[in-house]
């Protein structure tokens, strides 16, 4: 009887320990991306990719307006990578030391457009006919990039301040898109990767690239990533040409 115990309880143990070696192996590490809203749809592509690839990953995305996210590094929110649209907010994290300068590279560029919603009949083709609009919605300067740019267009063109009290201010570029897209606005300046996965709002003029500083997306390792080797690992397969590529597709610019 008392070797039948043993033996039973010998079989369990092993089964124990056996399961939880399969548990240990089978955990995956958990990166954080904060990244920018407009990279919502191109980053989940790249995402299945990476994972596809590094089986052992999993990639958790944050997106938001980059001033807002910028803040929440600064403020030790654990982050293990950054994807900024704007280079300002992404400049300030390596002022920091929060990023350091080899563990970040220009990724990809965009276009400021302004967006109607379809069927509307303001008669707006360019940046000279929103004074036509009622209301006009751009990201909040401060804190989106996709609005300081749209407002940085507004002031060269010299209407800003004719506009300016007709805005109607978004938490990020994708509220700014939503509002056209449900007629709240006659019309929204945002980037034209959003405005081209809309089907409820049209396109209706292209700012011309002297009229704003250039839009450039960096992308960076953070300092105190817990897992700055998965981190590097996802950092480099950004810059991949598959990556590239799948931004392209989602209408970011390739840099020369």
């Amino acid at each position: 009887m008392n070797v039948r115990y043993r033996f039973i309880m010998t079989f369990i143990l092993i089964l124990l320990v056996l399961c939880g070696c399969s548990g240990k192996n089978d955990r995956k590490t958990e990166l954080t991306i904060s990244a920018a809203a407009s990279l919502q749809n191109a980053l989940y592509d790249i995402k299945k990719a990476f994972e596809a690839e590094h089986p052992g990953i999993k990639l958790n995305f944050n997106f938001g307006a980059s001033g807002t996210l910028q803040q929440q590094i600064t403020q030790g929110a654990p982050v293990d990578l950054f994807f900024s649209a704007a280079e300002d907010k992404f400049d300030k994290l390596v002022e920091d030391g929060l990023i350091k300068k080899e563990n970040a590279a220009d990724l990809v560029g965009n276009e400021l457009v302004i967006v109607v919603p379809t069927g509307s009949t303001k008669e707006i083709h360019g940046f000279e006919d929103l004074a036509k609009a009622e209301k006009i919605s751009i990201g909040t300067p401060e804190s989106v990039p996709a609005g300081a740019y749209a407002k940085e267009t507004l002031e060269t063109l010299h209407v800003w301040e004719i506009l300016s009290d007709k805005m109607v201010y978004a938490k990020d570029v994708r509220q700014a898109l939503t509002y056209a897209e449900t007629g709240n606005v006659d019309a929204s300046i945002v980037y034209k990767t959003d405005a081209i996965i809309s089907k409820k709002a049209g396109i209706a003029a292209t700012a011309i690239k002297n009229s704003h500083s250039p839009i450039i997306y960096p992308a960076g390792i953070i300092q105190n990533s817990s897992h700055p080797k998965e981190a590097e690992l996802f950092f480099d397969f950004l810059q991949d040409d598959k990556s590239i590529e799948a931004l392209e597709k989602h209408g970011f610019n390739r840099l020369q």
